[in-house]
């Protein structure tokens, strides 16, 4: 926010250097950026009048002109520029003068450059017209009559030969200041000079301004209808001006906006923009000519339509983008920018003067959308206070009436269904205290908050302060956003720092140090730790081919998302995974092993109102030459027991949408009630699912309840002697039909192995002609061993036949004939 240090001694009395300044409002909160002196160098510069246009004899684009500069004989200056006329006042660099930057074909000192006489094309030249540019403004605030040329002046021609810099007051200073979010207020003059003047301890003066006059026919209603149809509007103000002059803003008006960023227009369209920067209220006008019907109606636009905003550029607008319309058409983006079909022109004579308020997640929402970006809709976009709506209209009407720009119809159009009132909060003094580290008394916090223009009142309770906000202050909804309020005016440099203990313990929590070693074990398989946002899009779920009535689709919304593609928090990380190793692919990474440990999000069914569920979660992604699915169900496999999460099972799905039927499995253990509960899901991606995400190939992927890894994994060390007698290994290949899965199997062998069976491992699998149509054939290695003494054949073999029945009895499994 650039700050006009003139500007705000129009409200408040500064009596330090703007260096100064800028310094005490850092401890305000603002952030100090940036100091600028205009005017400076500006030398031997001064007020003329341009007497008598010629034409260069020697040169088509070149003219001569004779210009009065106070003195007996007018000096005679050649220039290129095209905007010039006879009659115009216009700034006259006389020879050896300086201006500020760099100009080519002139001489060049610190600080700026010099202009001396000379010839151009034969013809003597001695000096230079200048445009605001050369004068040290930047192209983006140039007035509109002069940004690509000399600078034509708006006054001064009383006071030719006269210095431009104290005719026109170009020595100023002005401070830039960043604003965070959560003040919107600052985002105006009178924000920062209110709060100016809280902490230089000094009144606020009021802008000397006559009460208006109201010399327009009739009333506003006569003149205009509005009706809000749609409550992302919440307060509509509308003052009608009649014989309205579109001319030049007198010097004050274009130098604070100049000063501020901004570039003069022409005088409607100025005092718009500076009640804007003032107040901190757009303003928009309209001619009321191109209002049809004399209607305006607040309302959504038609999905698809095209609008012309006053850029001249044709936006798409969508069914959620809020609209200003007249009777039959759009006639404005509402809170970001008017139409072109409604622009003030120079033959506009009555003006309808917008002063409204909108719903800040609406502007944001519409504003990335379209992909436009204005002052209105910056500030809209943070919140701003309905409250103001109506002061800022009447100060826009104020400086119609002093500029002499039209003539103000009395009334004003004022439709604000649902008025804001902001809390009155209990401020507990103590809390206070103890939250900033110091001892104020309840009187002196009083003080503090009423030099914020807040009201304050003292409960029964002595510890407790009952504060209402003033309304542009819609940041101060809770007691904890007194806290700094009152740190800031009791000076953060006045609050003690304390050194934290020396014998302070620093550990790890079991949940940190469980991730910290699930890292540790997948780089050591290989691979890559990756880090994804948490606010992802919508279509990146959809991609994933899931049903309407998934649970993953159960977004928790931003209430002001950057854009579309950061409007949800994630839900589940494999999107995210598949986004980057779709990014890797299209890079010509020919194989990709990763993984990622990070939070989800969903709502809270059971307390809408409360916090979201927010869980842990893992995703594992890979492809490449190699990679298959028995290759991610044993790095899933490793990684489980590494972490000690033990009797795991792997059961076929073949409904889940996003991996492919047959090549998906849900990972199960057993709970402490001896229920299977799940873990995750891995497998490899559904070819549509693929090509949604452009990844070409195979791709293998597996999301991990990681929460409930915390509860089930065993981190101890056990150790085990060494067997101290041999073990007896019986190798066998069932045939079984195809759909039988191997886990039940090995199950089934496990259960009747009793306690001399140690291990079971797969170790085969086939399916041809010597099995048959419809069958296959799982080989197992069984492998017994007695803790106490050494097993005899018979002992084994009566164990063995138990299973080999067990197998016979449940799946049909026969042993295959080698």
């Amino acid at each position: 926010m650039l700050t006009p240090i003139k500007w705000i001694k129009d409200f408040v009395d500064i009596d330090i250097t703007a260096e100064e300044y800028g310094n005490l409002m850092t401890t305000a909160g603002l952030e100090y950026e940036e100091m600028r002196h205009f005017g400076e160098p500006i030398e031997n510069v001064v007020v003329g009048r341009i007497e008598k246009i010629e034409k260069h004899p020697q040169a088509d684009k070149l003219v001569i002109c004779q210009i009065n500069v106070g003195k007996e004989k007018n000096l005679q200056i050649v220039t290129g520029a095209t905007n010039i006329f006879e009659g115009a006042i216009v700034p006259v660099a006389l020879d050896n003068s300086r201006i500020p930057g760099p100009l080519h074909g002139h001489e060049k000192e610190e600080g700026g450059s010099v202009i001396r006489a000379g010839e151009l094309r034969g013809v003597l030249s001695e000096g230079m017209l200048c445009g605001p540019q050369e004068l040290g403004w930047d192209d983006k605030v140039a007035p509109y009559i002069s940004k690509d040329g000399i600078w034509l002046l708006p006054e001064g021609g009383d006071r030719l030969g006269e210095s431009i810099v104290d005719v026109f007051d170009l020595k100023q200073d002005v401070v830039g200041f960043g604003v965070t979010p959560n003040r919107p207020d600052w985002m105006s003059i009178r924000g920062i000079a209110g709060e100016s003047k809280a902490f230089l301890k000094k009144p606020l003066k009021t802008p000397d301004l006559p009460e208006l006059a109201c010399e327009g026919e009739g009333k506003a209603e006569d003149y205009i209808k509005v009706e809000i149809k749609n409550p992302a509007c919440r307060r509509y103000t509308a003052h009608i001006i009649t014989d309205v002059k579109i001319e030049q803003s007198p010097w004050w008006l274009q130098q604070r906006l100049m000063l501020a960023g901004m570039r003069p227009i022409n005088n409607i369209v100025d005092i718009t923009n500076f009640v804007m920067l003032e107040y901190g209220q757009p303003l928009h006008a309209f001619d009321i000519e191109t209002v049809e019907k004399r209607e305006i109606i607040v309302d959504v636009a038609k999905d698809g339509d095209v609008f012309t905003t006053l850029d001249g550029k044709k936006r798409k607008v969508y069914s959620d983008t809020l609209m200003i319309n007249d009777g039959v058409k759009p006639i404005g983006i509402a809170g970001i920018m008017g139409g072109l079909n409604s622009e003030i022109e120079p033959t506009t004579h009555t003006v309808i003067l917008e002063s409204a308020n909108f719903d800040e997640a609406s502007i944001c929402h519409s504003s990335k959308k379209i992909g436009i970006r204005t002052e209105a809709q910056n500030r809209y976009t943070r919140g701003v206070s309905p409250a103001v709506c109506k002061d800022a209209g009447v100060r826009f009407c104020q400086l119609v009436e002093h500029i002499g720009a039209g003539k103000v119809v009395p009334g004003c159009i004022d439709i604000y269904p649902d008025p804001e009132v902001l809390p009155t909060t209990k401020v507990r003094v103590s809390r206070m205290n103890s939250l900033i580290g110091v001892n104020i008394p309840a009187e002196d916090m009083k003080g503090y908050l009423e030099a914020l223009d807040m009201k304050v009142e003292l409960s029964e309770n002595p510890d407790v302060l009952l504060v209402t906000p003033p309304p542009t202050r819609r940041d101060m909804l809770e007691e904890i956003d007194y806290a700094e309020e009152i740190a800031r005016m009791y000076g953060f440099d006045n609050i003690p720092y304390q050194m934290l203990d020396d014998d302070i313990t620093v550990s790890v929590t079991k949940s940190w140090a469980l991730r910290q070693h699930a890292r540790s074990i997948m780089i050591g398989m290989g691979f890559n730790e990756i880090q994804t946002y948490s606010f992802i899009s919508p279509k990146s779920v959809e991609k994933m081919g899931l049903s309407e009535d998934s649970w993953e689709r159960d977004f928790l919304k931003l209430l002001n998302p950057l854009g579309e593609e950061t409007s949800v928090m994630r839900t589940i990380l494999t999107p995210n995974m598949l986004e980057t190793l779709a990014r890797n692919q299209n890079r010509g990474n020919a194989s990709v092993r990763a993984f990622e440990i990070g939070n989800t999000f969903t709502p809270n069914f059971f307390d809408p109102k409360g916090l979201p569920i927010e869980e842990l979660s893992m995703s594992i992604g890979m492809y490449g030459e190699g990679e298959d699915f028995f290759t991610l169900k044993g790095a899933v496999e490793t990684f489980l027991g590494a972490i000690g999460i033990k009797d795991v099972k792997f059961v076929a799905e073949s409904e889940y949408e996003p991996y492919h039927p047959g090549r998906c499995a849900r990972i199960i253990i057993k709970d402490t009630n001896g229920e299977d509960e799940e873990l995750g899901i891995m497998g490899e991606l559904h070819p549509d699912v693929a090509a949604n995400f452009e990844l070409e190939g195979r791709v293998y992927a597996c999301e991990l309840m990681f929460g409930k890894f915390l509860g089930k994994s065993d981190m101890e060390k056990h150790y085990s002697p060494l067997p101290k007698f041999p073990s007896s290994e019986r190798d066998i290949a069932l045939v079984v039909d195809e759909d039988v899965p191997a886990g039940q199997l090995q199950d089934c062998i496990t259960s009747n192995g009793g306690d001399i069976l140690e291990e079971v491992k797969m170790f085969d699998v086939y399916r041809g002609p010597q099995v048959g149509f419809g069958k296959k054939s799982l080989a197992f290695n069984l492998k017994y061993r007695s803790k106490d003494k050494t097993l005899t054949d018979e002992e084994v073999q009566a164990v063995h036949s138990v299973v080999l029945e067990q197998l016979k009895d449940k799946f049909n499994a026969t042993l295959r004939e080698m």
